[in-house]
C-alpha cells in the first residue's frame, strides 16, 4: 500500500507538472498571437471607422480588452474544475416565465409571444419551452411557472446552444484528455504490477460493462427528442422532433426552424420545386386567415436566418408577424447540400446559374406557391372569399428584399409584366438593392476585371465559391468563436475582411458565427452569379446575364444583347421603397439613387431613404429605426374595404353558428 501511494503521488505530481507546462506554453502562444494582432491593428489605417459600428450581434468581438476562457482568467489550476463542470453545471437553472392573459377579439390581430420573450436573455430564450395552443391563431400562452426538469435532453440542448467552443478551447480540451489518457495508462500499469489480483477484477468489470456504457453515451450525446410546437402542420399539438446536436464538436448548428420554434412562434416548412428542377425551402411563420402577407428574400451568401437572427424584438420576420402578417421566408438555390430533383446532378451542372435564375425561376416558384397556399387556406377559413377570387387576388403580398434579393425581385416583376403574367405583389421594400455597381471601390474594380478576363477558363475549373467539406466548415465556425474570444485577433480579421469588401464596416466577423455557416450546410455563390455582377459593374447597366455569344443571347432573349432591365422600369406598376446605407461600401447610396432616378423618370411610385448603416446592418444588426420604417411602409398596404367587411362578416357568422349550437 505504501508503494502504491508513493507511485500515485509521483504520477500525480508529474501529471500536474506536464499540464502546467503545456497549458502555459499554449497560453503564451495565444497571448503572443493576440499581442501581434493588436500591434498590427494599431498601425492599420481606417480601423476606427471599421470597428466603430460593431454592435448589435451576440457573437461580436469585445474590443474593450482581452477576454480569455475561464481557465485562463483564473489560472491554470481551475482547468480540471472547468472540464468537470461540462457535465454538471450546463443544466439550465429553473426559470419562471409569466404571461398576462390576452383575449382574441374580433378585428384585432392575435397576440404574439414577443413581449415576454424579450424580457429574458437570448441564451435562455433558446432553451425555454412553451405549450402549443389548440388552434393556429390563438395567442401563445406561457405557463406562469415552468419548472425545468434536469434531464439528459435539456442538457444536450443547452450544451448545443450555449457551449460553443473555438479552436483554442478545443486544443486545451484535447491536451487535457491526452495527458489524462497517458497518465491513466501508466497509473493502471503501476497498479497491475503492484496489485495483480485487484487489477484483474477491475479489468473484468470494465470489459463486461463497456458495451452498455458505450450505447448510453452515444444515445445521450448525439440524439435527443425535443418537444416542439410546430403550429404550421395539420396537427397543431405538441410533437417530438428528433434533433441531432453536435455536442462533441460544440458548434452552433441551429436552423431557422429551431430559432423560430424555440422563441415560441409557429413554423411551417414548404418544399418548392422550380421549373428547372431545383428544390427550394420556403419557410413560414403562419397566420392562415390573414389577408396580408409578406415575403422576405435574402441576399448573396445569406439565407432566411438573416431575417430572424436578431431575436424577437429586432428581427423583421417577427415584427411583421406581430403586426398581423402571414410571413414567408424565401431561400435561393445555392446551398452546398445541392438540393435538386435529380439526385445525381453533378456539381458543375448544379452551380450553372446566374442572377437570371434567381429572378425568373426561384422567386416565381416561391410566389406561386404562396399564392396557391393563401387562396386555398382563405377559401377554407373564409367561405366568402370564393366570390372574390374570381374578381381579384383575395390577399395583399408585400416583399422585403436585401441586396441581391432586391435585384432578383425587380427582375421578376419586370419579366412578369413583359410576359403579361401576374406578379401578385402589392409593394416592394428594397434594402440596398443590387443592380448598379459602376460606382465602387478599387477592390471591386480589380475583381471585376479578373472575372471578365478569366471567366472562359475559371467557369470550368471553379463552378462556385463555397467550403466543400464538413471539416473546414466546422473549422470556420470555430474560428468565428475564437475571433470572439480574442478581440485583438477578431479586430484584425474584421479590419482585413472590411478591406476586401472595399472598407464596409459591417460586422463580418459576427456574421461568420451565424448558425447557417455551420458544418452541415452553408450558402455558396455560383461563378455565374459573380460573373453576372462583374458584367453589371463593367457595363454600368442593370442587365440580365450575357452568355458571351450572339447565338446564345438570341436563343434566350431573342436579341443579340441581354435585356437592359433599367429601360423597362416603366413596367413596374406597384409602389417601391428604396433604402440605402451611408456607410455601405458594397452597394453605395449613389447606386441606390440610380435606381431611384430611373424609376422616378419612368413614372414609378417610388420613395428613397438613407440610414447610417453598412451593408449587413440591414439584416444582421438590431436597428430599431430601420425596423420602424420598414413596418410603416408595410402598413401602407391594407386589404380592400370590401374584403375587410367580408372578413368581419365571416367572423360574426362563425360566432353566431357557435352560439346557436
Amino acid at each position: 500500500m505504501m508503494m502504491q501511494r508513493f507511485v500515485d503521488g509521483v504520477l500525480a505530481v508529474a501529471k500536474e507538472s506536464v499540464k502546467t507546462f503545456t497549458y502555459e506554453s499554449l497560453n503564451n502562444i495565444v497571448r503572443l498571437i493576440n499581442g501581434i494582432s493588436a500591434l498590427l491593428l494599431a498601425i492599420l489605417p481606417g480601423k476606427a471607422i471599421i470597428l466603430e459600428g460593431i454592435h448589435g450581434w451576440e457573437l461580436r468581438p469585445t474590443f474593450g480588452g482581452p477576454r480569455f476562457p475561464r481557465w485562463m482568467e483564473h489560472g491554470v489550476s481551475s482547468f480540471n474544475r472547468f472540464v468537470h463542470e461540462l457535465s454538471v453545471d450546463s443544466e439550465p437553472s429553473s426559470m419562471d416565465y409569466s404571461s398576462g392573459e390576452e383575449e382574441d377579439i374580433d378585428g384585432i390581430t392575435p397576440a404574439s409571444p414577443s413581449s415576454n420573450c424579450s424580457r429574458v436573455s437570448r441564451a435562455s430564450s433558446f432553451t425555454k419551452g412553451s405549450k402549443a395552443p389548440s388552434t393556429c391563431h390563438r395567442p401563445l400562452q406561457l405557463h406562469s411557472s415552468i419548472r425545468r426538469v434536469h434531464t439528459t435532453k435539456d442538457h444536450v440542448v443547452h450544451c448545443a446552444t450555449d457551449r460553443r467552443r473555438g479552436v483554442i478551447e478545443d486544443l486545451h480540451l484535447a491536451i487535457e484528455i491526452f495527458i489524462e489518457t497517458i497518465f491513466d495508462f501508466f497509473h493502471k500499469a503501476a497498479h497491475f504490477l503492484l496489485s495483480p489480483s485487484e487489477a484483474l477484477r477491475m479489468s473484468w468489470r470494465w470489459f463486461s460493462s463497456d458495451k452498455n456504457d458505450t450505447e448510453v453515451i452515444h444515445r445521450d450525446v448525439y440524439d435527443a427528442s425535443v418537444h416542439t410546437d410546430t403550429l404550421g402542420e395539420n396537427d397543431p399539438s405538441v410533437s417530438e422532433r428528433k434533433s441531432t446536436f453536435h455536442h462533441v464538436m460544440n458548434t452552433d448548428a441551429r436552423t431557422c426552424q429551431d430559432v423560430i420554434t424555440e422563441l415560441g412562434y409557429p413554423y411551417e416548412a414548404i418544399r418548392v420545386e422550380t421549373s428547372d428542377g431545383y428544390v427550394l425551402l420556403l419557410e413560414r411563420i403562419p397566420r392562415r386567415d390573414a389577408r396580408k402577407a409578406v415575403y422576405l428574400q435574402h441576399g448573396i451568401l445569406d439565407s432566411s436566418m438573416g431575417w430572424v437572427s436578431n431575436g424577437v424584438v429586432g428581427s423583421p420576420a417577427f415584427a411583421a408577424y406581430d403586426q398581423g402578417y402571414d410571413v414567408f421566408l424565401g431561400n435561393f438555390r445555392g446551398l452546398v447540400s445541392r438540393e435538386h430533383v435529380n439526385k445525381d446532378i453533378s456539381s458543375r451542372r448544379y452551380w450553372k446559374y446566374s442572377i437570371n435564375e434567381h429572378g425568373t425561376e426561384d422567386i416565381p416558384a416561391m410566389i406561386e406557391k404562396i399564392h396557391e397556399i393563401k387562396t386555398s387556406e382563405l377559401k377554407i377559413s373564409q367561405p366568402d372569399v370564393k366570390e372574390e377570387i374570381n374578381e381579384a387576388q383575395p390577399y395583399k403580398l408585400c416583399a422585403i428584399c436585401h441586396s441581391l434579393g432586391g435585384a432578383a425581385i425587380l427582375m421578376y416583376v419586370i419579366t412578369c409584366r413583359i410576359e403579361e403574367k401576374p406578379h401578385r405583389l402589392s409593394r416592394l421594400i428594397l434594402l440596398s438593392p443590387a443592380g448598379f455597381h459602376d460606382d465602387s471601390t478599387l477592390v471591386f474594380t480589380v475583381a471585376e476585371y479578373l472575372f471578365l478576363v478569366s471567366a472562359p477558363i475559371l467557369a470550368y475549373i471553379v463552378p462556385a465559391f463555397y467550403i466543400p467539406t464538413k471539416f473546414f466548415r466546422m473549422l470556420l465556425n470555430k474560428l468565428a468563436r475564437d475571433f470572439h474570444n480574442y478581440p485583438a485577433v477578431g479586430g484584425l480579421v474584421q479590419t482585413l475582411m472590411s478591406y476586401v469588401v472595399g472598407g464596409d464596416s459591417s460586422n463580418w466577423v459576427g456574421v461568420l458565427g451565424l448558425p447557417h455557416y455551420n458544418m452541415n450546410d452553408m450558402p455558396g455563390v455560383s461563378f455565374r452569379v459573380a460573373h453576372h455582377l462583374a458584367q453589371m459593374k463593367h457595363t454600368g447597366k442593370f442587365r440580365m446575364f450575357d452568355y458571351g455569344s450572339v447565338r446564345e443571347n438570341m436563343e434566350v432573349y431573342s436579341s443579340p444583347e441581354p435585356v437592359d432591365l433599367g429601360e423597362y422600369y416603366r413596367f413596374i406598376d406597384i409602389p417601391v421603397d428604396l433604402v440605402a446605407g451611408r456607410k455601405d461600401k458594397v452597394i453605395r447610396p449613389s447606386m441606390v439613387r440610380k435606381h431611384y432616378r430611373l424609376m422616378k423618370d419612368s413614372g414609378v411610385d417610388v420613395s428613397y431613404n438613407e440610414f447610417e448603416y453598412a451593408h449587413l446592418d440591414f439584416t444582421f444588426s438590431h436597428r430599431e429605426e430601420l425596423l420602424a420604417y420598414v413596418m410603416s411602409r408595410l402598413l401602407l398596404v391594407e386589404p380592400d374595404p370590401k374584403r375587410q367587411f367580408s372578413q368581419k362578416a365571416s367572423k360574426l357568422k362563425k360566432k353566431e353558428q357557435i352560439e346557436s349550437s
